[in-house]
């Protein structure tokens, strides 16, 4: 009798079709194509069940007498700014002047972040240079501030998709040290001081939050730079360029903008001629000094906390307190600022307050405070959920930086020497990251 053929089972097949497709993926011509949407779509997955919103830092430690109060050695968030007073300015006072009724500056050219990813900061500092007639373009700021992950084959537009922020001094970095122009940042700004300076001819760039739609879908709270060029006090508005749904002059309710601008404690910076600086610090006023400006805004952060009754601006408002007294070097009051701040997000609901996720996306004071307070299982924690929030992966350069100095100082120099190296990695402008590894003697 003649043997039957053997049958190949279809598990088998299926088997080493498996084996095969994974031989094929890990292969680096198609893991460089292919790694980065297969981990988007994990995550995808991942946010499905567990939605960032929804994830809560709880502290596990307390603040104690331990806590350091001196200024401290890392680069990272400077308190003030780079860009020194002039020495030729008097004791700044700001002088009340009769404000005309409407402003709308002419000059300004219109820059969006379409067909970019996460192009909000180099869009707007591109139009406030561009006022004052810098040649450059959004891709040039974007070149030096936001490089991207060093994996060759992304073109420049993938790459710079994994920056999700850009930091304040990073802007005003680069105009002091890529153009011949100046910038200033300062935190605790007013409606009056902004209506003031925009009357005189200064632009001035706010950074914000608002609820928009982002790139999901998700109607979400984000943070948010706008240029704000014009004001009209008949109708109580200002006029500001939006590089993101609402486009050019777009006019926003002065009550609304100033709520969303709680949430950036006040923060705005300014791009000017450096022959006109000293008509600017005339303007500014005390603002022109920083540590003025700092306490300015730890004052009447302070104020909000007692006088605030809505849960979701009581949020800010404490959050905007640990901020402040990081700035000088209180990290024990600063600590127990946003632990309050923290308990009060944990109450804020899922529908039209939902939590703010993405907030340390843009400001990281928790982390310094609670580092300097010896809390580094909390610094951890928070960097942890934070890292997580984000749907392209572990891609906030500030957030690894802070996990591993605290992974550093609880002797785990494994995950602390891959955390560091992964900053510079994400961002090869990242000097705090290039910094640290230099001190723990450590290469990429």
């Amino acid at each position: 009798m003649r043997k039957k053929p053997t049958k190949i089972k279809p598990l088998y097949i299926v088997l080493a079709c498996l084996v095969l497709a994974l031989i094929i993926y890990n292969l680096p011509p198609v893991h460089d194509r292919l790694g980065w949407r297969v981990e988007e779509f994990w995550t995808d997955v991942r946010f499905f069940f567990n939605p960032p919103d929804e994830a809560l830092f709880v502290p596990t430690q307390q603040t104690g007498a331990d806590a350091i109060n001196t200024p401290a050695l890392t680069t990272l968030e400077p308190t003030a700014t780079h860009t020194p007073l002039p020495t030729d300015l008097a004791t700044p006072t700001l002088t009340p002047t009769p404000l005309p009724l409407y402003v709308r500056l002419s000059g300004v050219v219109y820059v969006d972040q379409a067909n970019r990813w996460n192009y909000c900061g180099p869009a707007n500092l591109t139009m406030a240079l561009n006022f004052w007639g810098w040649s450059g373009n959004r891709d040039d700021v974007a070149a030096v501030i936001k490089p991207g992950r060093n994996e060759p084959g992304d073109d420049f537009i993938e790459r710079g998709k994994y920056d999700v922020n850009v930091m304040p001094y990073e802007l005003v970095d680069f105009v002091n040290d890529e153009t011949e122009f100046r910038a200033l940042w300062r935190y605790g700004g007013t409606m009056e001081l902004l209506r003031h300076l925009v009357a005189n001819g200064y632009p001035v760039v706010v950074e914000k939050g608002h609820f928009d739609t982002d790139s999901t879908g998700a109607y979400t709270w984000m943070g948010h730079y706008q240029f704000v060029t014009g004001y009209d006090d008949a109708d109580g508005t200002f006029l500001v360029q939006d590089t993101y749904h609402n486009g050019p002059n777009h006019l926003i309710a002065y009550e609304e903008f100033e709520q969303n601008w709680r949430a950036f404690n006040f923060l705005f910076y300014i791009v000017y001629p450096p022959e006109r600086e000293v008509q600017l610090y005339a303007l500014l006023g005390s603002w022109g000094d920083p540590t003025w400006a700092n306490r300015q805004a730890l004052d009447r952060a302070i104020q909000d906390t007692q006088t605030l009754t809505d849960t979701w601006a009581l949020y800010f408002a404490w959050f905007n307190v640990g901020t402040g007294h990081n700035l000088f070097y209180e990290y024990a009051d600063a600590a127990s600022a946003y632990d309050q701040a923290f308990q009060i997000y944990a109450t804020l609901g899922d529908d039209n307050t939902r939590r703010p996720y993405r907030m340390l996306w843009y400001q990281t004071g928790p982390y310094r405070a609670y580092y300097y307070s010896g809390r580094y299982q909390d610094v951890i924690n928070l960097a942890t959920i934070t890292l997580d929030s984000v749907r392209y992966g572990p891609v906030l350069e500030e957030s690894l930086y802070w996990r591993a100095l605290a992974e550093y100082a609880l002797g785990d120099f494994v995950n602390a020497y891959a955390d560091i190296r992964r900053t510079v990695y994400l961002n090869s402008s990242f000097d705090p990251g290039w910094a640290t590894m230099q001190e723990w003697g450590i290469t990429p």
